[in-house]
């Protein structure tokens, strides 16, 4: 079986394309390969609960309260999310997450994963510096283009 390769540029097509026309998914089919973007629901339950805070460093609590969302993506040393999946700090339940808030890391080294249509997909820091924050729970549904942590 040939190994499949993801077109994260392709992908981001199609989730500016769920974004702009407000659709809930696209799927596409090329032979045996079979996409799938699809944008998360939020239930009333999800909607209620106050985001979590406790991945977020207490220094720099203020700053981040002041910040949207989209504010935080914009920052440099953001890492993003290519796609729509659930995010995963560890490898695997049990073992010892990738990252965490103070560690140093290097350039193009995994910091956490994200599971799409049933693959493990590495997200790698964008650039060498240190993880001053970490923007989402573990198993947390995460959209194209979101935040996960930031690398300074």
């Amino acid at each position: 079986m040939a190994k499949f390769e993801m077109d994260t540029e392709f992908v981001r097509k199609l989730a500016e394309i769920l974004e702009e026309n407000d659709l809930g998914e696209i799927e596409l089919a090329d032979g045996d390969r079979r996409i799938r973007i699809a944008r998360p629901t939020v239930t009333y339950a999800a909607a209620a609960m106050p985001a979590p805070s406790a991945s977020i460093p207490v220094a720099a609590a203020p700053a981040v309260a002041a910040a949207t969302a989209g504010d935080l993506a914009k920052h440099p040393g953001a890492v993003k999310s290519p796609m729509v999946g659930t995010a995963y700090l560890a490898p695997e339940p049990g073992k010892p997450n990738f990252v965490a808030v103070g560690d140093k890391v290097t350039a193009g080294q995994t910091v956490l994963i994200i599971e799409a249509m049933k693959t493990f997909n590495p997200i790698k820091a964008p650039k060498a510096g240190t993880v001053t924050q970490i923007l989402i729970d573990n198993a947390q549904p995460v959209e194209f283009g979101e935040a996960l942590m930031i690398v300074e």
